[in-house]
């Protein structure tokens, strides 16, 4: 991606989809050093089906010794082009170019100066139906058998790696793996994006995020290009009221994209998980993997936090004898990458937790599988403990020593482990929630999905009359969880549809110190910290592919799972539960009516009384230490 004219471009992206930033590539390094130790080559080669993939290749002027191939393949372009013109960072971070390491860029088919079509999240395809038959899972074997025969001095040794998007087709490549491929790491990599990564949570869409980006990558030039799409231009900086007075989601099209992104229409068109969203799921092909296997996500990953979590537990189901781990640190999406990971928005993590990433696991992993190099002392899974701010290691993820409790919504705004009694269960509470009026997901002013809400201070949702709040006593020791979280409600609403949204969160004490990260007028003092949260829409209660409407004021179970934690709320500090039935412009609105959301109307939309009975409760996984 160039600057110049697109900086404006680059603006309203960065700050909506963190993902273009991290295809634009990791920390800083030093271009006059790269282009004294590295020769550049760029090649168009052919694929199976006749396609012709746009590669560059940095290789090594010290032709001493042989190096091993470090890929990564992007829909975000390997800019810039030309072979007198040198990207300023090569690899996942400047060791890798101590080391000496052949890089290897593609841009994907259908994408920038790559031939073919571009599919969204190309789907895999189990049953080829010829020697020609291409995929992304191909594309990258294609590419590595080119490679390990043609470019000098590889030793033969083929690792690949990605963040976002190229965590993805890093994923891609495991499924049927070149036999060169020996290591591979899928970063932040989409695993589906219906059931919980980037574009749908449970089949709530995520607006702003989705719209942002897909109203630029989508209209790209038709390739061969080294053209960025136009920039839309949102005229205003406030994001609530853009997407407010945009209107139902058929406006998107009625006023700003005019049926001209290809990919937006078929988002449109399959609203529930249909074949569509299911051909793209990637968990379900991971049952032959071969390559040493590390999946690195972020536990404040605002984009992609189910697909890590979900692409490693299938590794493991299936390949028990495979050499798989996870990392997950206090991380926002690529800050592992791109930041000391030291903090996030105002919560502080006591340490640089990107660098010992980077230095001390990501480095070693492929040192030792792709040049036989020192010894691989890393546990199974890796994992920042946030509450506490320290790294735990386990030899499984979820660690096998904790033990499920239940977290109990009671009368006057109670929380505890201790169930209500039957006649107590008949008890509820309940809020208006408007779609007219829906409750913000940030206190701030900002066009698009803030990296950082996903640890912010939820005190301005706490004092909204539709938002309900619940609370332990103050912890008389610290309380650890790790592993998934199951919600189950039972609630009400006078409508035929609605989305209940649970936060849970820690609540520090009054007299917790401020940090360095705190702005000015604010202080950690009394912080609701955002742990976790989740949407859930209610037609989707029973079947993700066959919605089914509410029965208006009928007590009705509503059931999901909310991506995993690893946090301890320390003594002294408070377990709090939110619950609401909007989360905007994060979430686009329900209009409390049974309807296809995607085709709904301006008079689809209405208020609707919300009820939760005391009784509903999140089933957390307790470190029994």
């Amino acid at each position: 991606m160039r600057f110049g004219r697109h900086i404006r471009f680059l603006y309203i992206v960065l700050i909506s989809l963190s993902a273009i930033a991290v295809a634009i590539g990791t920390l800083a390094q030093n271009l006059n050093e790269i282009r004294a130790r590295y020769t550049k080559a760029e090649y168009r080669i052919v694929m199976r089906d006749g396609v012709k993939l746009f590669t560059s290749v940095y290789v090594p002027k010290d032709t001493s010794r042989s190096y091993p191939i470090l890929m990564t393949r992007t829909p975000y372009s390997v800019a810039p082009y030309g072979p007198e013109a040198f990207r300023d960072n090569l690899g996942p971070s400047p060791f890798f170019v101590e080391e000496g390491y052949i890089f290897v860029y593609q841009d994907v088919r259908g994408r920038y100066m790559s031939e073919g079509s571009f599919k969204w999240m190309n789907p895999y395809k189990p049953n080829k139906s010829g020697p020609a038959d291409a995929d992304e899972s191909t594309d990258a074997y294609d590419t590595i058998e080119w490679l390990v025969r043609t470019i000098p001095n590889n030793n033969g040794r083929v690792g690949m790696w990605g963040i976002s998007y190229p965590g993805h087709y890093t994923t891609q490549a495991i499924i049927d793996a070149h036999p060169a491929l020996k290591a591979a790491s899928p970063q932040a990599p989409m695993g589906d994006n219906w059931l919980g990564d980037d574009m749908h949570h449970n089949g709530a869409f995520w607006l702003p995020h989705a719209f942002n980006f897909i109203s630029t990558f989508g209209l790209q030039p038709p390739v061969p290009t080294m053209e960025n799409g136009p920039a839309f231009v949102h005229g205003t900086p406030d994001g609530y009221r853009f997407f407010l007075e945009m209107g139902p989601l058929a406006n998107a099209n009625n006023k700003y994209l005019h049926e001209k992104v290809r990919i937006w229409n078929e988002w449109m068109e399959h609203g529930d998980y249909d074949s569509y969203w299911q051909a793209q799921n990637l968990p379900q092909h991971m049952t032959h993997v071969k390559p040493a296997v590390m999946t690195v996500g972020g536990w404040f990953d605002a984009e992609d936090l189910w697909g890590p979590l979900h692409i490693y537990k299938s590794i493991e189901e299936h390949n028990p004898q495979n050499a798989s781990m996870i990392v997950m640190g206090p991380w926002f999406h690529g800050g592992w990458a791109r930041s000391d990971g030291d903090f996030l928005g105002n919560v502080g993590f006591g340490s640089k937790t990107s660098l010992l990433y980077r230095e001390n696991m990501e480095l070693p992993f492929f040192n030792y599988y792709l040049k036989d190099k020192g010894q691989l002392n890393l546990p199974e899974a890796y994992v920042f403990e946030t509450g506490s701010n320290q790294w735990r290691m386990y030899d499984h993820w979820p660690p096998r020593n904790t033990q499920a409790q239940s977290l109990y919504i009671s009368g006057y705004g109670k929380l505890g482990f201790q169930a209500p009694s039957a006649s107590e269960t008949k008890q509820y509470d309940e809020y208006i929630s408007d779609p007219s009026r829906p409750v913000p997901f940030i206190n701030q002013i900002n066009i698009g999905m803030t990296p950082g809400y996903m640890d912010d201070d939820q005190r301005f949702a706490a004092t909204r009359n539709d938002v309900l709040v619940y609370q332990t006593d103050t912890l008389t020791e610290d309380v650890s969880l790790a592993g998934p979280v199951n919600v189950d409600l039972m609630v009400s609403t006078s409508g035929t549809d609605s989305d209940y949204v649970v936060k849970l969160i820690d609540v520090l004490p009054d007299n917790a110190p401020d940090t360095r990260a705190v702005l000015p007028g604010q202080h950690m003092g009394g912080y609701q910290m955002l742990v976790r949260g989740e949407p859930m829409r209610a037609k989707y209660r029973n079947s993700r592919s066959k919605p089914e409407p509410m029965q208006p004021n009928t007590p009705t179970k509503v059931s999901w799972e909310m991506p995993d934690i690893n946090h301890t709320f320390l003594k002294d500090h408070r377990i709090m539960v939110q619950i609401q039935s909007s989360w905007f412009p994060l979430v686009d609105r329900n209009p409390q009516k049974f309807v296809n959301i995607y085709n709904a109307t301006d008079t689809d939309f209405r208020k609707a009384t919300e009820r939760v009975y005391a009784g509903s409760h999140i089933t957390v996984r307790r470190l029994m230490k």
